[in-house]
């Protein structure tokens, strides 16, 4: 999807896009928006829960999985 949302973007297309992937939302010279309690206001990438999720997975998966089942 994002090779061809790509191809997209250099034939001068445009998108908006809801999504949670932390993958699409990492496409360069993105603009991403955060809705919530306080409004829709853009954000930076590494901003974004998903990001930070994903990270914070990533760098420790054990501990991640440990805190996930124990609730």
């Amino acid at each position: 999807m994002l090779s061809r949302l790509h191809g997209l973007v250099q034939a001068e297309s445009r998108f908006v896009i809801a999504t949670h992937s932390p993958i699409l939302m990492a496409y360069p010279d993105a603009w991403i928006y955060q809705c919530d309690g306080g409004g829709i206001r853009r954000i930076a990438y590494e901003g974004t829960e998903h990001f930070e999720v994903t990270r914070d997975f990533l760098a420790n998966p054990q501990r991640m999985l440990n805190m996930l089942l124990e609730q």
